[in-house]
């Protein structure tokens, strides 16, 4: 099997599709019912985004080249329960290849629409999986079906146990060991808007300069600023699902934001070609719209506090830390939940929710300082 991607002259429809995933078999001829279910499973508007096609287009080579190299045919789908090609690829992910369990639950998530859609073609006679019904956490994925009467779902029979483990923050002790280490000023502005803000890895690389003004100068005199991310507006923003949303910026920040374009950030402007993204590497060049190397400099950061954090947990910080504050000195007509959930750009609420649980960590955190500071006032008595 081989796995190639779209270039600038791939085109679908009249419009090019570079980067789109095609698998081709060894005589590179077209694999043809899979790239037909890239096209209808990444082009419908449910996905809306590019970040997709790498994971879904690697999932299906990987299936395909595990089938070949085991001499199975893909459609042999009435080889019985314990044969299923499906779950035998999913042992091959667990056990030989010692894969994450949440690793393999994607791959198997692209796997299964694959069989939903060559069902719906008549490729196949049936799909070769089943539905058990499991209690579920209240988040599902799309292929759980939840029993309105309470807690059970009938789930896909192939994907493995889920164990729903809760995000990972820093403490602020961390926050400020990880800022304290963070001289160079590129670096740092990257990391605090990441934790003012909870942007997601993608949104840090494409946040466009053009967002950032001068508070003082601007008329206004709101002490959090209310700012657009909207994919659309030709300022090169990327969100999730191209979905404009607001977010809140603190006044104090936004002005720090400003002294950084207009005195720092021209050191390296200076050396690339015009860019629209506030954070520039040191060739002057955006960074990928992915925001992979940020991601190495965020913890590339964290190691020299003693720290382990990637750009997603700065996200995870930022939710925490803020959900905490909205609950211990509530705003007036404001729902801490629903405040956090629209500056996130979180779908469901219920994805937000899980920041909740993460709350008795912090109150565990702000007891034990409290006790702390009670042993040094009596040490010192």
């Amino acid at each position: 099997m081989e796995l190639v991607w779209g270039t600038k002259d791939f085109v679908i429809a009249g419009q090019p599709y570079q980067g789109f995933p095609i698998l081709l078999w060894d005589s590179m001829e077209s694999c043809s019912q899979a790239n037909q279910f890239f096209r209808y499973y990444l082009l419908r508007g449910a996905i809306g985004s590019k970040e997709s096609w790498p994971s879904t287009g690697r999932a299906l080579f990987d299936f395909f080249s595990f089938l070949q190299a085991h001499d199975l045919d893909w459609r042999d789908v009435d080889r019985g329960e314990a044969k299923s090609l499906v779950a035998a690829y999913r042992n091959y992910c667990l056990v030989t290849c010692e894969l994450a369990r949440s690793t393999t639950g994607q791959r198997l998530t692209y796997i299964c629409r694959f069989y939903e859609f060559a069902l719906d073609k008549g490729w196949v006679s049936r799909l070769p999986f089943g539905h058990e019904e499991r209690i579920v956490p209240r988040e599902t994925s799309s292929l759980e079906h939840v029993d309105t009467s309470g807690g059970k779902a009938l789930v896909n029979d192939v994907m493995p146990r889920r164990h729903k483990l809760l995000p990972k923050f820093l403490s602020m002790s961390q926050t400020k060991s990880i800022m304290a280490v963070a001289d160079n000023p590129h670096h740092r502005i990257m990391i605090q808007l990441a934790l003012r803000t909870g942007l997601r890895r993608n949104e840090l690389a494409t946040f466009p300069v053009a967002y950032v003004f001068d508070p003082d100068k601007d008329g206004r005199p709101e002490r959090n600023l209310c700012i657009r991310l909207d994919p659309s507006d030709g300022s090169g923003m990327e969100t999730k699902g191209n979905k404009e949303r607001d977010i809140r910026i603190s006044r104090k920040f936004m002005a720090e934001l400003h002294r950084y374009v207009t005195k720092v950030r021209g050191e390296r402007a200076s050396l690339g070609k015009d860019q629209k993204a506030l954070l520039l590497n040191h060739l002057g060049e955006a960074y990928g719209s992915a925001g992979k190397s940020l991601n190495r400099i965020i913890r590339d950061t964290g190691k020299l506090a003693g720290v382990q954090v990637h750009a997603h947990m700065l996200r995870h910080t930022y939710a925490t830390h803020t959900l905490v504050n909205l609950q211990r000195n509530p705003q007036s007509g404001t729902d801490p939940l629903v405040f956090l959930q629209r500056q996130l750009g979180h779908s469901s609420i219920n994805t937000t929710m899980i920041y909740l649980h993460l709350i008795n960590e912090i109150a565990d955190e702000a007891v034990l300082a409290y006790d702390d500071e009670l042993n040094e006032m009596a040490g010192a008595a």
